[in-house]
């Protein structure tokens, strides 16, 4: 009887791929709706006080973030990104929205981690590649 093995390395990139794909999705969902909410996200903007300009910018970075996420050379630092967002959205949940929860951007920020960590290698090919980093011999 044979018995079917995954190596970690396939294991870890089916884990990562797993995860890019669902947090791409729910990306694409939350910055589409950031131009297509209504009065509601609207509101909500306003509630901030940052103005409307933030909610342009944060759908723009949500879409494009989760388009990254698809791709992979771009992946784990559209991930990285992603992450660093959702500590600013936490904080505004904590500090500027009357009765904020912050643990939607909470969970999508761990999740952008774990993404960016299992995507490390790559985003270190990437930004050598760019010569953003140097290259070690």
């Amino acid at each position: 009887m044979s018995t079917l093995r995954t190596s970690p390395s396939r294991f870890r990139s089916t884990a990562a791929w797993s995860l890019q794909g669902l947090l791409a999705v729910a990306f694409l969902y939350f910055g589409i709706t950031k131009y297509t909410g209504g009065a509601e996200v609207v509101a909500s903007y306003e509630d901030i006080g940052a103005g409307q300009w933030l909610r342009y910018f944060t759908g723009t970075t949500e879409i494009l973030g989760g388009l990254a996420l698809l791709y992979l050379p771009l992946a784990g630092l559209a991930a990285a990104a992603l992450a660093a967002q959702m500590v600013g959205a936490t904080v505004t949940q904590l500090v500027f929205v009357d009765d904020g929860n912050p643990v939607i951007p909470i969970v999508f920020g761990l999740l952008a981690l774990v993404i960016a960590w299992l995507r490390r290698d790559r985003s270190i090919e990437t930004l050598r590649r760019f010569h953003l980093l140097p290259v070690t011999r």
